[in-house]
């Protein structure tokens, strides 16, 4: 049967929020034919957090022995995928219904992407859902059009968090890039520069807010001019060997 491998990598300190995506994921209505791996990683030694996968027949949970950043983690789980599809599913994210579905759907209904972006709504501590305007029109984003976007910008023009992607590209790729912050980005401008993509018009998940982001954390600025130089050069890189990848 096809699969979906679902990767998220958590700290020991995520034990509620880990549950509340799990349970997200309990609630996805895959297509016809299709299963469902999650598959946890947690960076850093074994911890109680391991109790929580053990409560979904579907997860794969392991644990790093050290504490070697998101990236690392994610890579991890990447090498003990078996779908033909990776999700990215951080663990105080959630998916909202039929998510997955959507992602699984656009690419079967266009053959040549390898990779869906998804549009989520930002989540407040109160509950509260708060959307933000997408950065690209919902459809077919061919080679090119996003990376021009993020040079254009210089920030992330896709929502790097809600990832689906053909597995073989991602791996391909080398997964996700060991930059200082970014890595996620680094990955999808790889994506987006050689291959074409999708962009659905519906919001298929819930990026929470909340006081222990990483991304919030005093510090978390610093680097992050470095981190986007090397990316505008794996942009120009990609764009100077004419890179691109062939379709099914």
């Amino acid at each position: 049967m096809p699969l979906i491998s679902v990767l998220t990598p958590v700290h020991a300190d995520r034990a509620e929020f880990l549950a509340e995506a799990g349970e997200s994921l309990a609630a996805q209505d895959l297509p016809a034919g299709w299963e469902l791996e999650w598959l946890v990683q947690e960076d850093g030694p074994a911890s109680e957090l391991a109790a929580v996968p053990r409560r979904f027949p579907f997860a794969r949970y392991q644990a790093n022995g050290e504490t070697l950043g998101v990236n690392i983690a994610r890579n991890v789980a990447l090498a003990r995928a078996n779908g033909s599809l990776v999700h990215v599913l951080d663990s105080d994210d959630l998916l909202l219904p039929g998510a997955l579905r959507t992602a699984i759907a656009a690419f079967g209904a266009h053959p040549r992407i390898h990779w869906v972006s998804s549009q989520a709504y930002d989540l407040l501590p109160d509950l509260t859902r708060v959307s933000f305007p997408a950065p690209l029109e919902p459809g077919v984003i061919e080679p090119g059009v996003l990376t021009q976007l993020v040079l254009d910008s210089g920030k992330p023009a896709a929502p790097c968090a809600g990832l689906t992607a053909r597995t073989d590209t991602v791996r391909a790729f080398g997964g996700w890039v060991a930059t200082a912050r970014g890595g996620d980005l680094a990955l999808v401008v790889a994506l987006g520069e050689t291959t074409p993509g999708y962009l659905p018009p519906e919001i298929t998940w819930l990026y929470r807010r909340h006081p222990g982001q990483i991304t919030g954390q005093a510090g978390w600025s610093r680097l992050q001019d470095e981190s986007m130089a090397l990316i505008r050069q794996r942009i120009a890189a990609l764009r100077r060997l004419s890179v691109s990848v062939a379709g099914d």
